[in-house]
């Protein structure tokens, strides 16, 4: 396509979501089913955000950087579901250019803040296992703040970027979105202008931003299990690895859903897998984040009974 043929296209102002049109008779049920999915994500990681603020025995640098984890899940899913909510009762599901790349921003920020937090969370249940005497310094307050800012400001400059460079891309038509949210190699699809230096950054955003924190994370749990294994008696072997679990669990699930959201061969997937995919990346795991800490957490569980308790008897207490 000429310059001039460019420019006398129609911009395009809006987008139009393809998501779930092929099942418009189930979108009640799917609506029920994404609407209980958010609220157990927002009261779940709430609650856990509350137990490690408010609990002697969560006040360690595992539980701090739990609580981000907390705080990140939310805003990563607030940034979809509520507008994929209110579209499966609209007729025409649309979203507008400026919407579109807020929701880009705030989502790319997210998902990127979770790779390196995840990464530093590796890296201190790594410190934890291999370097328990120097653990209080290694890990140290000021250690811990550093890390989580460091990870915002990982997921910020990614996000900044991509956002930037979308904003240069020409869109002419079509308007047509084959997915329930906005996503950069989405946007990249619908261009009819040059996107080499859109891909080359994406490529190199997808190695720094994903996959190194990913072969971090590899790496700690090689030395973590190495040094778990070394441990004499078998009692030391369970907790030691009881206390890196949850955590392992978490990544597992995060990283494998990224990769195959991501990296998989586009061709010979339908819409329904697409979907079915990101479903699971963008809206499932930071639901199971709190339920995989609570189950198999000990202290957490503690820690949640007893504010549940105390909300409890607060409530039923009658007032004299």
């Amino acid at each position: 396509m000429t310059p001039f043929e460019v420019t006398n296209q129609t911009r395009v102002t809006e987008f139009i979501f393809l998501g779930f049109s092929n099942h418009s008779s189930l979108r009640g049920f799917f609506f029920l089913v994404f609407l209980a999915i958010y609220l157990t994500t927002l009261l779940g990681n709430t609650l856990m955000m509350v137990a490690t603020r408010v609990s002697p025995a969560l006040n360690t640098p595992m539980y701090y950087f739990l609580s981000n984890l907390s705080f990140l899940d939310i805003c990563y899913t607030s940034t979809t579901i509520p507008a994929m909510l209110v579209n499966f009762f609209r007729e025409k599901k649309t979203i507008s250019y400026e919407g579109c790349l807020s929701q880009i921003f705030f989502f790319v920020t997210c998902a990127g803040t979770e790779c390196v937090l995840l990464a530093a969370m590796a890296y201190d249940r790594y410190v934890a296992i291999c370097y328990p005497l120097r653990y209080p310094v290694l890990m140290s307050t000021r250690v811990c703040i550093c890390l989580v800012i460091g990870s915002w400001l990982c997921g910020l400059v990614n996000s900044v970027t991509h956002t930037t460079l979308a904003t240069t891309l020409t869109l002419c038509g079509p308007n047509q979105i084959s997915h329930f949210l906005c996503d950069i190699p989405l946007l990249l699809k619908l261009s009819c202008s040059d996107t080499s230096v859109n891909e080359s950054v994406l490529h190199v955003a997808s190695a720094t931003i994903g996959l190194s924190p990913c072969l971090f994370t590899a790496g700690s749990y090689i030395f973590i299990i190495s040094a778990i294994l070394r441990i004499p008696s078998a009692q030391g072997r369970r907790k030691a690895f009881s206390t890196c679990a949850s955590h392992l669990t978490v990544v597992v699930i995060f990283f494998g859903t990224a990769n195959f959201n991501y990296d998989r061969p586009r061709e010979g997937y339908s819409l329904d897998m697409d979907i079915l995919v990101s479903v699971l990346f963008c809206v499932v795991t930071p639901m199971l984040n709190p339920i995989i800490y609570s189950l198999r957490n000990k202290e957490v569980k503690g820690a949640l009974g007893k504010l549940i308790g105390a909300h409890s008897l607060t409530v039923t207490t009658p007032r004299e």
